[in-house]
C-alpha cells in the first residue's frame, strides 16, 4: 500500500491506496482516507504528516500480508463426532435471500408485526418457508426441519409457524399490494396486458368443510378442492391472486380480483386476456371501457379450417394505430 496526496487551495488530504487488477489492467484504488494535514498534525508528534502517513501505510501493508498467510489445520481420523452435531450447512438459499430483501418483504413483515404486536419473528418465519419450499417443497413441519441445516438457522417453533400463517392470511390483500409496489422498484412490470386463469388444489381429507368443497378437480381426484384465480403481467410474473370455494363457478372470480387491482394497485389501463372458459358476458362487459379491453384466447389448432387460414394468413396485419400493412413473419422483427 502507498500514500496518495490530494492538494487543494485550502487543505492537503492523505489517502491510502494500492494497485489492483481490473479487467486485465492495473489501476490504483483508494482504500481509505487517512486524514487531512491539520488532523495528522495533532497525532504525528515529531514526524511530518507525510512521514506519519507512510508509517501507517507500512503498518496496514504488514497487516494485510499477515492476513494472507497459509493456515494449516490438523484433523484426526479417530476423533468422534458428537451426536446430532452439524458438520455441513445449506447455503443454496442465499441467492433467494438477496431477491427477498430486494423486494423489501422484510419491511412488509415489520409493518404487519407492528400492527399485531406478537412475539415471534414474522420475517424469519416467512423467509424460512419461502426458501425451504423452493429448495425442497414439503409440509410446514418438514420445512422447519430442513431450515435447521441452513447457514442461518431460524429460531422459531412449529406453533409460531401456524400462527404466522393465520396473520398472513388476514393481511393477504395488504401484502400483495405492497409486494407489487416494491417489485416496481426492482424491475419494469409490463402491465398493459394481464393474463387471468384459474386452477384448483385437492386436499386428502374425507369430508368437505366450509371452504374445501367437492368440485371438478384438475387432476380428476374425488377429493374436496380449493380454487385459485391468478393475474399475471405480460412477462408471466404473478400480480395478484384470490382463493374461493371448490364448488363455485370460476367465471365470477375475475371481477372482484380485477377491482382490487384497480383500487389497491393503482392500475387503470390494461387489456385482460383469458381462455374461453372465463370469457363470460359479464367479464367482457366489465372490461369494455375506454381504458380496459378484453381478449379471449383460443388454440388455433381447435378452430375450423377457414378460421385457421384466417389466423395464419401471411398478409394483412396491422399494428394498433398504424395503417401500414405487414406480413405475419415481419411482426417479430418490429419493436
Amino acid at each position: 500500500m502507498k500514500v496518495s496526496v490530494s492538494k487543494s487551495k485550502n487543505q492537503t488530504i492523505y489517502y491510502l491506496s494500492k494497485s489492483v487488477w481490473v479487467d486485465g489492467k492495473s489501476t490504483t484504488k483508494t482504500i481509505e482516507k487517512i486524514g487531512s494535514e491539520d488532523e495528522l498534525l495533532k497525532v504525528c508528534g515529531d514526524l511530518t504528516p507525510l512521514e506519519w502517513a507512510k508509517q501507517y501505510a507500512a503498518k496496514r501493508s504488514a497487516e494485510e500480508k499477515a492476513s494472507k498467510k497459509d493456515i494449516m489445520l490438523k484433523y484426526s481420523s479417530s476423533t468422534l463426532i458428537k451426536k446430532e452435531s452439524c458438520r455441513s450447512v445449506n447455503v443454496g438459499y442465499l441467492f433467494l435471500k438477496d431477491i427477498y430483501y430486494d423486494l423489501k418483504i422484510h419491511d412488509i413483515c415489520a409493518q404487519i408485526a407492528e400492527k399485531y404486536k406478537f412475539e415471534f419473528d414474522l420475517n424469519q418465519i416467512l423467509s424460512m418457508l419461502l426458501f425451504s419450499r423452493i429448495i425442497y417443497p414439503g409440509s410446514k413441519r418438514s420445512s422447519l426441519e430442513l431450515s435447521k441445516k441452513f447457514l442461518e438457522k431460524p429460531d422459531c417453533k412449529l406453533h409460531h409457524v401456524y400462527r404466522a400463517l393465520e396473520i398472513l392470511a388476514k393481511e393477504n390483500d395488504f401484502f400483495q399490494s405492497q409486494l407489487y409496489k416494491n417489485s416496481e422498484m426492482v424491475l419494469n412490470r409490463h402491465k398493459r396486458v394481464l393474463y387471468y386463469d384459474c386452477t384448483n388444489y385437492y386436499f386428502e381429507i374425507e369430508e368437505a368443510d366450509d371452504f374445501r368443497k367437492y368440485g371438478h378437480s384438475k387432476e380428476n381426484r374425488p377429493n374436496p378442492i380449493v380454487q385459485m384465480g391468478l393475474f399475471m403481467d405480460a412477462d408471466g410474473i404473478p400480480l395478484t391472486f384470490s382463493l374461493f370455494n371448490g364448488n363455485e363457478n370460476e367465471q365470477p372470480s375475475m371481477k372482484p380480483l380485477e377491482k382490487k387491482i384497480l383500487s389497491d394497485f393503482g392500475m387503470t389501463k390494461f387489456i385482460v386476456c383469458t381462455d374461453a372458459g372465463l370469457s363470460s358476458t359479464s367479464n367482457r362487459v366489465f372490461n369494455n371501457t375506454p381504458n380496459r379491453k378484453f381478449v379471449t384466447t383460443q388454440a388455433i389448432k381447435k378452430l375450423k379450417g377457414y378460421l385457421k387460414d384466417y389466423c395464419l394468413d401471411e398478409d394483412g396485419w396491422h399494428l394498433i394505430g398504424d395503417k401500414i400493412e405487414y406480413k405475419l413473419s415481419e411482426l417479430d422483427e418490429i419493436e
